[in-house]
C-alpha cells in the first residue's frame, strides 16, 4: 500500500455545456496533472473535485480564472486491484478515529486501484494507514 497526500479542489462550475471544458483546459494549458475528478450537479450548478498531482499554487490559477474553489488535502492510496482493499483501508481509519469526508477511485486494468480519501485528521490517517 502506497499512501501519499496530495491537493484537492472542491471547484463551483455553473451546470452548463463548456464549463467543464473550460476547466480541464485551464489545468492542461497549466501543465498539471489531475489524477481524480468527481462532480455533483444540482440544478443549475455543480460541485466538481479535482485532485492534483505535483505543488503549485493552484488555487491563484483557478481565482485569476475566475472559478471559486476550497483547497484541502487528500490521501491517495494505491492498492491492489482485489477485493477488500476498501474495507482494510475504511477499516484502520475508523479505528484511529479518523472521519472520511469524500471518497472516490479508480482501478489501472486489474493490478491496481487508486483510493482517494478526505479525512478530518490527516497526520494520524497516515499514521494508521502506515505499514499496512
Amino acid at each position: 500500500m502506497k499512501v501519499t497526500v496530495i491537493t484537492q479542489y472542491s471547484i463551483f462550475l455553473p451546470n452548463k455545456p463548456g464549463a467543464l471544458a473550460r476547466l480541464a483546459g485551464l489545468f492542461s494549458q497549466a501543465g498539471v496533472n489531475m489524477v481524480g475528478i468527481a462532480s455533483e450537479v444540482r440544478d443549475d450548478s455543480g460541485l466538481v473535485r479535482v485532485a492534483l498531482e505535483g505543488e503549485g499554487d493552484h488555487s491563484a490559477v483557478l481565482s485569476r480564472a475566475g472559478f471559486a474553489s476550497v483547497e484541502n488535502k487528500l490521501l491517495s492510496v494505491e492498492v491492489s486491484d482485489k477485493p477488500g482493499q476498501l474495507a482494510v483501508i475504511t477499516s484502520k481509519l475508523a479505528a484511529a478515529g479518523v472521519n472520511i469526508t469524500t471518497v472516490y477511485g479508480t482501478a489501472f486494468g486489474h493490478q491496481v486501484s487508486r483510493i482517494l480519501i478526505a479525512v478530518d485528521k490527516v497526520e494520524p490517517a497516515l499514521k494508521a494507514l502506515e505499514g499496512a
